[in-house]
């Protein structure tokens, strides 16, 4: 069977919200994927050439979180992404993850399941992560592909949700008509998302990670990022991989935000080296 968006829809409720998950491929092994925090975000717009592939090997789960995609709506007050993920184990019947994978936003909350649950997953990856602090050496204040993120929430017509896909890649021609459709129909349809995450904007950061307890996560970790990322800059990866005992990091060139698209291949390859397949 082809692994498709509609072949894998599925719903869960757990004891806080109904969350939306793309679940493919079987057996014990689980690897969960989280998407990042742009609007129209989903876990298989994001991880949609990432999916089958790891499915021959993983039974896995990408979700929308709360407050995206087809999940239920969330305010940023109500935002608790690593025990929305905990719930849906639960729900799930899975006590251990193979590995939490995340991208932006979804890094930091796979960041903070690492040490806040570290008992319920082996291994740890992230793909243009933020630390949760400003960065040392870039200019303060939001970044080029954070402005566009924030315009595309305010603003969310099919030119600003095209100028939002090419932001986030290196190689413009992955700013496929078909990807720039996904996010503005998702956008479209579910607008409390975006008054929600609009609301929150300067009232509390989209990643937020304790330093003291990121240097205690023992699960081994692999964080990519882009060379050319405009969202997060790569030094926020520089940084994790200074705090996490057991990790390390892939910098790759010509690359921008959405590593895990743009540079599919390598980066299916090295998330199997690295769980051992």
């Amino acid at each position: 069977m082809d692994i498709t968006y509609d072949s894998t829809s599925k719903f869960v409720q757990t004891s806080k919200h109904r969350i939306h998950i793309n679940e493919a491929g079987s057996g014990s092994e689980v690897v969960f994927m989280l998407h990042g925090s742009g609007p129209g975000a989903t876990g298989w717009s994001n991880f949609s050439q990432n999916i089958p592939v790891l499915a021959e090997h993983f039974r896995v789960i990408a979700v929308d979180m709360p407050g995206w995609g087809e999940s239920d709506p969330v305010t940023y007050s109500g935002r608790d992404h690593c025990t929305d993920l905990a719930d849906l184990m639960d729900e799930l019947g899975v006590d251990k993850a193979a590995a939490v994978i995340g991208n932006s936003m979804g890094g930091g909350t796979t960041v903070r399941f690492g040490y806040e649950h570290p008992e319920r997953v082996e291994k740890l990856i992230t793909m243009g992560s933020s630390s949760g602090s400003a960065s040392l050496f870039g200019a303060a204040g939001f970044t080029e592909g954070l402005k566009v993120l924030q315009k595309g929430y305010r603003n969310p017509t099919p030119e600003v949700m095209r100028e939002l896909v090419e932001v986030m890649t290196f190689d413009s021609s992955f700013a496929t008509d078909e990807l720039v459709q996904a996010r503005a129909e998702m956008v479209a349809a579910h607008p409390e998302h975006n008054k929600n995450f609009i609301d929150g904007t300067g009232k509390r950061a989209v990643v937020e990670l304790d330093f003291a307890k990121v240097r205690t996560i023992t699960a081994p970790t692999l964080l990519f990022h882009g060379r050319d990322d405009r969202v997060v800059p790569f030094e926020h990866s520089l940084r994790l991989t200074s705090l996490i005992p057991d990790s390390r990091l892939l910098l790759i060139n010509r690359c921008g935000h959405w590593l895990q698209i743009e540079h599919a291949e390598e980066f299916n390859r090295q998330v199997l080296h690295f769980l051992g397949k």
